[in-house]
């Protein structure tokens, strides 16, 4: 077989293989017209298929002067064996970047989220760097993931990444720092810094660490072999050289979980309670000796956006666990926000704030005013803080901001938000985001906080105004939604209705907290909490009907409504988790 390069169309010799991308214009889509791959260009047909034959979709994007696509097709395409693999098991889409740069800015922005941590195709290797944004959308990923399946094992990872956050981001102000470097110096010394030296160990660390020899095991075995068979710790290393084109880890091993819990107990002849028992000593054993190890790079910049998002994760994972220790450090972050990053004379936000050389708060000179993120995802987290603690003065700060962001960067003409304040004269474009990438647009966020912050205040002007962004983005929205995935969840929200879920009881009464409990352990995305006890003035004075709702017989009472037609009262807590679960059902049919 012949292939295509440049601008030229295929060869007019005779082919063995002839798939749809034939009937096509592309100069790239032409040059994979003869692939032993079962070929559909981007369109409805691949959709369909996948859909009624229940197969994923394979997607390769590129173009016609690529050199990698070249390889690609040569090493994989070309080859008969993978090219029936690839047809019988999924449905294979190509697409010319250059005739559609949207689907491929979707698809790498998505790429880049996630899989940017791992080099390899077990995700064995990661890039060793860890931002900020990352950390925080991760665990509300997880979290909401342990919401949604039951497993407690999404739980117990959005908790690790919130105990790396608390040991190794977290400032003693109560912010957060932005990101710590992938690369640092080797423990054993050396002047040039590599990436992941921090983490690795070799089998001679592993064996020098824990040398004690575990009773009952079959065998002499000691805690290193335990450890190392989990692990996955290899004498030579466990990095294969593919996944090390720099040769920074040989004869290093990246710790991944090759056993479960329960195969390492049998392999060993112990109990699985005993083998969790000697991890947990051996992890922490390995941390407390890592200390040692010179520290990759910690940035220290603080910034307002990046700690909005780590705030809700705090206040959502705290949430869902009923973890004080969380809950508390989200209310530490807000309190630093409030105090740090907040002018209240001028009303305005500040981007970032700093660590001077004792490691005390500074601000520049002068401030970096905030961006349209900023405001954004700081109210999103305020108002995850409020429906985790309760605390009105969280919502009284959201209202505040909101008002401000209004006045900042609302397009009276257009509709939705611009980036910047028009205000500033040395932007030279105004712009508004309109796709969801590494973070979410602010736009997006925007379009829930305003619909949340109407049901929370009886303001219908923030609910008209979510609306009016909506119809600004609703032709993006339309061809594209999947570029706007947290926009479309606002959308989802106008369509179904926010469900408004009010609590009547002591906040910290069992009976109130059983309540709150079969709430937060459902994935409920279109909704607002409130809670109504003795000394609620807030709420009560902007929404009148939360006065006419009370504790039946001097219980914790729930009342589920959609624009405050309720449900009968509920007070057992299976009952009222029930009810939840009928509605998300009913909100699924239709």
């Amino acid at each position: 077989m012949s292939m295509a390069s440049g601008n030229e169309g295929p060869s007019s010799t005779a082919h063995s293989y002839t798939n749809r991308l034939s009937k096509e214009k592309s100069p790239y889509l032409l040059q994979h017209a003869h692939n032993p791959v079962d070929w559909y260009p981007w369109g409805q047909d691949a959709f369909d298929k996948a859909k009624n034959e229940d197969k994923p979709i394979f997607l390769s994007v590129g173009y016609s002067t690529c050199h990698w696509c070249h390889v690609m097709e040569r090493e994989s395409f070309e080859d008969e064996e993978i090219g029936s693999i690839l047809s019988k098991n999924f449905v294979c889409i190509k697409v010319d970047r250059e005739e559609r740069p949207d689907v491929d800015k979707v698809y790498m922005t998505f790429v880049q989220g996630f899989h940017r941590y791992s080099t390899d195709s077990s995700w064995h290797v990661p890039h060793f760097e860890k931002m900020l944004y990352d950390q925080a959308q991760l665990a509300v990923a997880y979290i909401t993931a342990s919401q949604v399946s039951g497993e407690k094992h999404f739980a117990e990872v959005a908790e690790d990444i919130l105990r790396y956050v608390s040991r190794d981001l977290s400032d003693k102000s109560g912010g957060f720092f932005s990101a710590e470097d992938a690369d640092s110096l080797p423990a054993l010394g050396g002047r040039e810094k590599r990436e992941g030296a921090f983490y690795v160990w070799t089998a001679g660390d592993v064996r020098e660490l824990l040398p004690d020899v575990v009773e009952g095991t079959t065998g002499t075995s000691t805690l290193a072999d335990i450890f190392s068979h989990y692990y996955g710790v290899k004498e030579q290393g466990n990095v294969a050289p593919e996944q090390d084109p720099h040769g920074e880890l040989h004869g290093q091993n990246v710790l991944i979980v090759r056993y479960s819990v329960a195969l390492t107990a049998a392999r060993f002849g112990i109990s699985v309670d005993k083998v969790n028992e000697l991890l947990v000593f051996a992890r922490a054993k390995a941390a407390e000796v890592r200390k040692s190890r010179p520290r990759p790079h910690l940035d220290t910049k603080m910034l307002a956006s990046w700690n909005g998002l780590m705030l809700s994760a705090y206040a959502r994972v705290g949430a869902v666990l009923r973890d004080k220790a969380l809950l508390e450090r989200a209310v530490q972050a807000g309190n630093f926000l409030k105090e740090h990053l907040w002018d209240v004379e001028q009303q305005t936000l500040f981007r970032s704030s700093y660590c001077g050389e004792q490691m005390e708060v500074q601000q520049r000179a002068p401030p970096i005013s905030g961006f349209l993120d900023d405001y954004a995802f700081i109210i999103c987290g305020l108002l995850d803080l409020y429906e985790a603690t309760f605390q009105t003065e969280w919502l009284q700060w959201a209202e505040e901001l909101q008002l401000r962001q209004d006045m900042l960067f609302w397009d009276d003409d257009g509709g939705g938000y611009f980036c910047s304040d028009p205000g500033d004269s040395a932007v030279v474009l105004q712009l508004k985001e309109d796709q969801d990438g590494a973070e979410p647009s602010a736009n997006s966020v925007s379009a829930s906080n305003l619909i949340r912050l109407s049901h929370y205040t009886g303001r219908e002007e923030w609910r008209q105004r979510s609306q009016q962004l909506l119809t600004a983005f609703s032709d993006r929205l339309t061809k594209i939604p999947i570029a706007l995935p947290e926009m479309v969840r606002a959308l989802m929200a106008h369509h179904y209705a926010l469900q408004q879920i009010v609590i009547c009881g002591q906040q910290d009464a069992p009976d109130t907290t059983s309540l709150l409990a079969a709430v937060n352990s459902i994935f409920l995305p279109h909704k607002v909490l409130m809670l109504v006890d003795r000394n609620e003035s807030y709420l009560c004075q902007r929404l009148p009907v939360l006065s006419s709702m009370s504790q039946e017989d001097g219980v914790a009472t729930a009342y589920v409504c959609r624009d405050f037609a309720c449900s009968l009262p509920v007070t057992d807590p299976q009952e009222l988790r029930q009810l939840l679960l009928d509605g998300v059902a009913e909100m699924q049919r239709n």
